[in-house]
């Protein structure tokens, strides 16, 4: 398995969503013959130096991202509308790229923070040397407009990105068979990728580390949005 890198995770830095503690993912990530490793928490990097820091102790090249929220607007606007929000996952490619993506995630928190510390397509383009972009999940920038009936305005979304990143941005494939729609997205990102010759990755959005975690996962997913599950 080493050919394949795992550059979606949410460990416990992604607060009442992840459950991975990060010494065990990356021991999780050596067992499994990887010899890389993502971090990717939801709108913060709180876990990044610890992770950096794991990673190295065990010989893992650790890969500093974030799953940031983007406005459907500007990052300054507070309206009904902008309770909507959409992910974007970005990678540090260099040390460039990391401190661009502690620009974006700072300022996201200090000048876009609406119900999620949101950017814009603005901030991205201001900070984007040295960062990769992926088209994130279901809720995606490019996947959310794709599966509501707007693939026009997906496609525009995708062709802004490829203008803002060039090779650097990819779509984001995922394959979690109990999540509607995941596959029906798949084959609506391929086709986009051929039609606009948009490169594709292939990913899984990891909020725990093994199968026998997923109920308490789930527990702490209820707790964070306060929805009541029925586990079976």
């Amino acid at each position: 398995m080493a050919d394949f890198v795992h550059l979606h995770n949410h460990s416990e830095y992604s607060l009442l969503d992840g459950l991975s503690k990060l010494k065990p993912m990356v021991e999780r990530t050596r067992e499994l013959g990887m010899d890389a490793l993502a971090i990717t928490d939801h709108g913060a990097l709180y876990g990044a130096i610890n992770f950096y820091k794991i990673c190295k102790e065990a010989g893992i090249k650790p890969i500093i991202g974030c799953e940031i929220y983007i406005a459907q607007g500007s990052r300054h606007e507070r309206t009904v509308e902008d309770k909507d929000y959409n992910h974007l996952i970005l990678l540090a490619k260099n040390i460039t790229g990391y401190r661009n993506l502690m620009k974006i995630v700072s300022i996201s928190q200090l000048e876009g923070f609406y119900y999620k510390p949101r950017t814009d397509i603005k901030l991205l383009d201001e900070y984007r040397e040295g960062l990769i972009c992926l088209s994130s999940c279901l809720n995606g920038y490019v996947s959310e407009p794709l599966m509501t009936g707007h693939e026009a305005e997906a496609v525009k979304r995708a062709l802004k990105l490829r203008d803002i990143y060039g090779e650097d941005f990819y779509l984001e494939l995922q394959r979690h068979p109990n999540i509607d729609d995941q596959e029906k997205l798949n084959q609506k990102l391929i086709e986009i990728s051929k039609k606009h010759a948009l490169p594709i990755v292939a990913t899984n959005d990891n909020h725990y580390i093994k199968k026998e975690d997923a109920e308490a996962q789930e527990i702490l997913l209820c707790i964070g949005t306060q929805i009541l599950r029925t586990f079976t």
